[in-house]
């Protein structure tokens, strides 16, 4: 299938400030850097010491054929050898840490601020695209800052050095040699823009390769079931078929570019040994100098050709580091404004002294809201649930029961009007506070690789082993987790997968019991359950429920016939309200559902019988 999501489309050349929000990931490792800019200077160095020593020792040893200190003159190049190898070590040492460091924080940023992004973030971006954002391109962007830089800073100080040698020693002949510069620089220029454009489509075909990965592994059974593998591989090869073009047209742009400038570097080196040799034959240059000059010429246009290389992962990186900074910058549709996150923390550093106790009572004051513009689900809604109440909310798909669930729990905000806590606006208290109060059970439970124990102290890790069994037992899950081999160590697989539905639900059951929320939510808790676990469930309900406030979506009526109120939501509106023997009386809707799941259960009862 074709995802709806489309990336945000780029057009600057080069993005400074792109690169200084990038850059400022290198602070911590300031002093890192520096002694790493120190070593690649060190090496520039001692690069452009070794053709002086050539030309000293053609002119000195080799054209007089002399001896004479000859000795002290090895030693010397094997100094400079040692100290290169040294410098080699240091900085291949420093540039590894560097780069793990920074490819760890950039990660680590991506992942925090990914905490901190609304529901609606997670609604229109797919997981795919999230996952290639988190893993190549960060890791691309560590190693270019940290390879790019040593690159970069070894051969500007190297072709400097040279440069500046030559016209020290012969201005005429350094001109020639130097005179394909300008070329190069009007060349680069040409390409920066070409090879951008191709590697910013790489990435981006690339999000599109990594989603249908994550769709086709997560959705395997689907799979499967509806023998769709033929077609899931013909939708995978279009977009593999569009990464080979556009990988191919960025390699090819990248393999003229480097040609071209290895094309330029021999015609200097060319030049050098042309009008060096004219100079040699009318005595004007040594036999030393010529052959330093067509050494340096070669060894000046080596570091062009590594800058280019670092020229053409330059727009790669760049490309990447557009994808990761538009998932940075994104701003969370929901946040607390800066009042509340000074009285009450940020998710960074929560202040929970300064959290007030929640009661649990919601009011909903002329609420009206919308996921999309112009198409309000809920519209002027009012809703007043006291603290403690269990709330039932029935109703056909759509209706809304789910939208006036997230309302409450700050998943999504308003559009107008107010929802209160307490009698107070919840924006004006922090997310966090209420988050740490609520508890969630969905219909789909969603369980994380490790053991059960873990699993149900994943909202309170200081939870005990007494605490933990305690949650389980009031959910009826300790008896099935003390059959399992390992008991409460038994690790539960990817996803739960080695657990049935209703355990993986008892689970997450006891898991957001342990928490102790002041507010649950139910979603179709038990639509997915085999009846005796359902049993099971309800029976925990009525333990686990009181005192609390909380709301009960279910589509077995069975579940919430015990609700202090049930609410019939049809278009955002509450068009039936009461306990059950109240709506059963009105015989509306709720009447009519009932009794014709009541009269479909029972036909099962005496098929299985």
């Amino acid at each position: 299938m074709h995802s709806a999501f489309e990336e945000k489309k780029y057009s600057k050349k080069f993005d400074l400030v792109l690169w200084k929000k990038l850059l400022k990931f290198c602070i911590p490792y300031k002093k890192k850097m520096i002694l790493l800019g120190l070593f690649m200077l060190a090496l520039a160095g001692v690069d452009v010491l070794f053709p002086l020593m050539s030309r000293y020792a053609i002119d000195n040893y080799v054209i007089p054929g002399n001896t004479d200190g000859i000795l002290w003159y090895g030693l010397v190049f094997l100094g400079l050898v040692a100290i290169q190898a040294l410098n080699i070590f240091f900085f291949i040492d420093i540039a590894g840490k560097i780069e793990t460091h920074l490819t760890y924080d950039i990660r680590k940023k991506g992942f925090l601020h990914l905490q901190e992004l609304s529901f609606n973030y997670y609604d229109k971006t797919p997981v795919g695209w999230l996952m290639a954002r988190m893993t190549s391109d960060s890791q691309r962007l560590g190693s270019f800052i940290s390879w790019g830089l040593v690159d970069m800073v070894w051969g500007g100080s190297l072709m400097i050095l040279i440069a500046v040698i030559m016209l020290i020693l012969n201005l005429k002949l350094a001109l020639i040699t130097l005179t394909v510069v300008p070329v190069l620089v009007v060349m680069s220029i040409y390409f920066q823009k070409l090879i951008l454009k191709a590697y910013r489509k790489v990435r981006k075909t690339n999000s599109k390769i990594t989603g249908a990965f994550n769709e086709g592994i997560t959705g395997a059974k689907t799979t499967k079931t509806l023998v769709r593998e033929s077609e899931n591989l013909k939708e995978f090869q279009v977009h593999t078929s569009q990464m080979y073009r556009s990988s191919v047209r960025a390699a090819i742009l990248s393999s003229l570019y480097l040609p071209a400038i290895l094309t330029l570097g021999s015609i200097g080196t060319g030049l050098a040994l042309w009008f060096g040799g004219e100079g040699v034959m009318a005595g004007i240059v040594t036999y030393g100098t010529m052959v330093l000059f067509i050494s340096y010429s070669v060894q000046f246009f080596e570091p062009l050709r590594e800058m280019a290389r670092v020229f053409a992962e330059l727009q790669n990186a760049q490309a990447s580091a557009e994808r990761i900074f538009s998932m940075i910058d994104e701003v969370p549709q929901i946040k607390d404004n800066s009042q509340v996150t000074c009285e009450f923390g940020s998710i960074m550093k929560m202040k929970q002294e300064n959290w007030p106790d929640i009661e649990g009572r919601i009011t909903f004051d002329n609420v009206t809201f919308s996921y999309k513009e112009g198409e309000n689900i809920l519209e002027n809604f009012q809703l007043d649930i006291k603290a403690g109440e269990t709330i039932a909310l029935v109703g056909e798909t759509g209706s809304g029961k789910s939208t006036l669930v997230n309302l409450a729990c700050r998943f999504y905000e308003p559009n107008e009007g107010s929802i209160k806590i307490d009698g107070i606006d919840y924006r004006e208290r922090s997310m966090l506070w209420l988050h740490s109060n609520l508890g969630y059970v969905l219909q789909t439970p969603h369980l994380f690789s490790g053991s059960i124990k873990e699993n149900i102290a994943y909202g309170r890790l200081d939870a005990s082993n007494e605490e933990i069994i305690t949650a389980a037992k009031l959910v009826d899950a300790h008896g099935f987790i003390k059959k399992m081999k390992n008991g409460y160590e038994s690790e539960v697989g990817e996803g739960g997968a080695k657990l049935s539905t209703g355990e993986k639900q008892l689970i997450s059951f006891a898991r957001a019991i342990l928490t102790d929320p002041r507010i649950f939510v139910l979603d179709e808790a038990t639509s997915s359950v085999d009846t005796e676990t359902e049993q099971l469930i309800q029976k925990a309900i009525h333990t686990v429920l009181e005192g609390r406030t909380s709301f009960i979506i279910a589509h077995r009526l069975s579940t919430i016939r015990s609700a202090d109120r049930i609410l019939v939501i049809k278009n955002g509106k509450i068009t039936e309200h009461g306990n059950h023997k109240e709506l059963i009386k009105q015989k509306g809707y709720y009447y009519n559902l009932y009794t014709n799941q009541f009269m479909d259960e029972q036909k099962s009862i005496v098929l299985n019988a």
